[in-house]
């Protein structure tokens, strides 16, 4: 079958996580994804769990050889605001050099490479240069809730060497890119109530508490004048960057103007002090998602809203641990929160950031499979986005895992026309049959 026509199948499926109505397609995504790596030459069956299957498979292992997690998830974004796609999110189109769908570039291109590259080699040599465990789940965009527990179940059947993602960007069109640290995450939904019922702004209105109003004022408080995070304590943990990485990333083709015109942003801003690269690579950050609160429809509703919401997420750098901020960030919200409304909270996914040092030989040999494909020079990143999972690797597993990317900074991943640079497709299917040649000669 050609390559192209098993990613656009991939992407047909709505495999949202996030939300319930979408269930039997994500149930479906995961059949048909089991049935795709059956095919490809491997043993493959589906991981219950209780959320969504993770989807495990293997080809003949031999005790001689190296063995190799490639990671993965089928599950996607929400499309919201559809109105801003200029196709329908699941119906891929291929537009110039790019095909565009949501999942394309988060994460369904890459993982679907990587199955496409062992399913080549199968086919030409008869077998792998190592022993190779595809784990790949369906709960990556909700946080990974019930992954650890399938690593924890089943570590001795799922232990391997090393562990390989490609759910990372790189720094610029044909760039190879090694990405050596993650940030964390921890999301929060805030919930004030304040009159049982919206009430008549003319009659009510300077009565009582408008839970709109005491939202603003309480999120407005999340940062200070410089633009750091006001939550007290929020800093105590955070590792500082040393000096090697100031050298690498000044190296890398990234400049405010590109940033600027990938962004579509009017202006920078940020954490006062730092640069662009060190506000998202190693600074944490304090977020607002969504707002909620009131009439929302056409024309005027003069009301007192009843509810206010908002969706809160913090992204967290090496050492800071998701529990702690969530204390420290729940704290300071009730102490803002007035009496005159209720609050109540709701925590979401979290995760652990990651940091690993690049030069390990594991480090080195997936760097000199991303010169073979790429034929560049690699460039050495951090990134602000987080796959808790990674850490997860390391504590349930004690493996360590390397992040190398496919994805362009303009790739739209959680916005409308989510896109995937078809070259990188096909090179995701030369790095992953590379890679594992690599990490098969690693002593």
């Amino acid at each position: 079958m050609d390559p192209l026509e098993d990613l656009f199948t991939f992407l047909r499926f709505p495999s949202i996580s996030a939300d319930s109505q979408f269930r039997n397609e994500v149930e479906a995504c995961a059949e048909w994804l089991c049935h795709r790596l059956t095919q490809a030459g491997l043993e493959a069956h589906r991981l219950v769990t209780p959320g969504f299957p993770v989807v495990v498979a293997r080809n003949q292992h031999r005790p001689d050889r190296k063995t190799v997690l490639i990671y993965g998830h089928y599950d996607v974004q929400p499309v919201d605001p559809l109105a801003l796609w200029d196709s329908l999110p699941f119906e891929p189109v291929v537009k110039g050099n790019k095909i565009y769908a949501r999942g394309a570039t988060d994460n369904k291109g890459q993982i679907l490479a990587h199955i496409l590259g062992v399913e080549q080699a199968l086919r030409e040599k008869g077998d792998l240069p190592v022993n190779v465990v595809f784990v790949i789940e369906g709960e990556e965009e909700v946080g990974s809730g019930h992954l650890g527990q399938v690593l924890t179940d089943h570590r001795q059947a799922l232990g391997a060497d090393i562990v390989a993602v490609s759910d990372t960007g790189m720094v610029a069109p044909g760039i190879p890119t090694f990405t050596y640290g993650l940030r964390g995450i921890f999301c929060l939904e805030l919930r004030l109530q304040g009159p049982a019922v919206d009430l008549h702004s003319g009659i009510f209105g300077g009565s009582v508490a408008n839970p709109a109003t005491v939202l603003s004022r309480m999120l407005s408080a999340l940062h200070d004048a410089h633009g750091r995070v006001a939550v007290p304590g929020f800093y105590d943990d955070v590792k500082p960057l040393e000096d090697w990485e100031r050298t690498l990333w000044a190296q890398l083709p990234l400049t405010d103007e590109l940033w600027l015109r990938t962004t579509g942003a009017k202006q920078l801003s940020g954490e006062e002090g730092f640069s662009t690269l060190e506000r998202v690579w190693a600074r944490p950050t304090a977020e607002i998602n969504g707002l909620a609160s009131g009439y929302q429809g056409e024309g005027s509703k003069t009301i007192v809203p009843s509810r206010a919401v908002a969706k809160l997420s913090f992204r967290l750098v090496p050492n800071q641990d998701p529990e702690k901020i969530r204390r420290q960030v729940t704290d300071f919200l009730r102490r803002l929160c007035p009496e005159s409304v209720s609050m109540d909270t709701l925590s979401q996914h979290e995760g652990k950031p990651y940091l690993v040092r690049p030069d390990s030989s594991y480090g080195r040999a997936a760097q000199r499979a991303l010169e073979r494909t790429f034929q560049k020079p690699v460039a050495f990143i951090r990134e602000g986005g987080s796959i808790p999972i990674t850490q997860t690797f390391k504590d349930v597993l004690g493996t360590d895992t390397l992040l190398l990317g496919l994805a362009l900074p303009d790739c739209k991943a959680h916005s409308p026309n989510e896109n995937f640079l078809l070259e990188n497709f096909y090179a995701g299917i030369r790095l992953n049959q590379n890679l594992l040649e690599e990490l098969a000669h690693v002593t």
